[in-house]
């Protein structure tokens, strides 16, 4: 017996003998809201990966609900880690001697991206918000940004809710056309994992990759004085 034959056996075993629907919903509910309340708060969990990965398991579930609980459980699991890290945030801005959390944002937000989103939050205002948790990397630098400003929470939250809700629903998309593609669940997420990281690394690679228009840097410095 040649090892791909055995590997396939064993993809066999694992999916004919799969909990049924009820039993993965009751454990992958749970586990979705945990997972992406922890990566808000810790922001080293892919829970865009996370998201999408579930939304192409609720795709195949029988229930037409599947999906839509997805979305729901996301977009608030994300909302209360988001809330939680700014509490955290301005308990670090109040305190003589800051926080870890407070330094771990810091420590994640370049001089340039929070200088830009700094920028960017004068001009436009909570809109940022919503921008900025569909741009690869651009949640934190904006909300260090929303700390360094003062802004309430009351309307940090106003801005953030639906920047959450549509967070939720672009990965929800990428993972339904992961799905989509396959017949069986397992290929579907491996489908909307490989999507989401080219959704997320697609941004940065054109960055680097693209000529720097001439006088770019000079732009830049000039435009950071003032923060």
């Amino acid at each position: 017996m040649t090892p791909t034959t055995t590997l396939a056996d064993g993809l066999h075993q694992v999916i004919t003998h799969a909990p049924p629907e009820s039993t993965q919903q009751a454990v992958g509910y749970p586990s979705l809201f945990l997972l992406v309340v922890l990566g808000s708060l810790v922001p080293v969990v892919p829970t865009g990966a996370v998201v999408s990965s579930a939304a192409a398991v609720a795709f195949h579930h029988s229930s037409p609900l599947a999906l839509l609980f997805v979305f729901v459980i996301a977009s608030c699991a994300a909302f209360l880690g988001d809330l939680g890290l700014y509490w955290l945030g301005r308990r670090g801005l109040d305190s003589r001697n800051g926080s870890r959390w407070l330094a771990r944002l810091r420590d994640r937000a370049t001089p340039e991206r929070l200088a830009h989103s700094r920028r960017q939050l004068r001009e436009h205002g909570v809109l940022v918000l919503v921008l900025s948790r569909l741009v690869p990397a651009g949640r934190i630098p904006v909300m260090l940004a929303c700390l360094l400003a003062a802004m309430p929470p009351r309307r940090f939250a106003r801005g953030d809710l639906p920047a959450c809700l549509a967070w939720a629903a672009t990965y929800q998309l990428i993972g339904v056309l992961g799905g989509s593609l396959f017949r069986e669940p397992w290929q579907g997420v491996a489908a909307a994992i490989g999507l989401t990281v080219l959704f997320t690394a697609a941004p940065a690679a054109w960055r680097r990759l693209r000529p720097a228009p001439v006088g770019e840097g000079a732009g830049r410095a000039g435009g950071s004085d003032g923060d």
